[in-house]
C-alpha cells in the first residue's frame, strides 16, 4: 500500500491556510471559493490547528453565534491528529475512520507539508486497485505488465 507522500506528489503540498485572527465568515468564504472542507491555521508560519465545516456547524451555528464576529482561534480544532509523509494510506484510513475525521494535516519533523482528505485517500486506493487489476489482467492474458509510472487506467 502507498504512503501519504504518494498522495502529496500527485496533489501537491499546498494547503489553504488562514491566521487564527481571521473571522469565521471570511474563512467560510475562502472554503467556498476553493471548494474545500478544511483550512489549516498558521500563526507566524507555524501550524497551530485546523478549521473544518464540522467546527463551524457544531461551534457556531448550533450555538447561535455570529460567524462575522468570531475569530477562527475561538472555534478551531487545536492539536488535531496528524500524519507524516511516511504514514501508510492504510493507517490514514484507520485514523480517519476511528476518529471520525475527514482531514489530516501532514507534518514532517515539525514542518507542515500539506493536508490530505478522505477523498484523496479514497481516490488513491481506487487508482491503486485499478493498477493491480490491470496487471492481473496482463498476467492472465500474457500481455506486458504496466509499471507504476505508466498510466494506471
Amino acid at each position: 500500500m502507498g504512503k501519504v507522500r504518494n498522495i502529496l506528489e500527485t496533489k501537491g503540498n499546498a494547503g489553504v491556510f488562514v491566521s487564527p485572527d481571521t473571522n469565521v465568515f471570511t474563512a467560510l468564504e475562502l472554503m467556498f471559493e476553493k471548494n474545500i472542507g478544511a483550512l489549516l491555521v498558521l500563526e507566524h508560519g507555524k501550524f497551530i490547528g485546523i478549521f473544518t465545516e464540522r467546527d463551524y456547524a457544531r461551534k457556531v451555528i448550533l450555538r447561535g453565534k455570529s460567524s462575522k464576529k468570531i475569530p477562527i482561534k475561538e472555534i478551531m480544532t487545536t492539536d488535531p491528529p496528524t500524519v507524516s509523509s511516511d504514514t501508510t494510506i492504510e493507517e490514514c484510513m484507520w485514523l480517519m475512520t476511528n476518529r471520525f475525521i475527514r482531514h489530516l494535516p501532514v507534518i514532517d519533523d515539525g514542518k507542515l507539508m500539506g493536508i490530505i482528505s478522505i477523498g484523496d485517500v479514497v481516490k488513491f486506493i481506487i487508482e491503486e486497485q485499478k493498477f493491480i487489476i490491470k496487471n492481473l489482467e496482463c498476467y492472465i492474458t500474457g500481455s506486458e505488465f504496466l509499471d507504476s509510472d505508466s498510466d494506471k487506467a
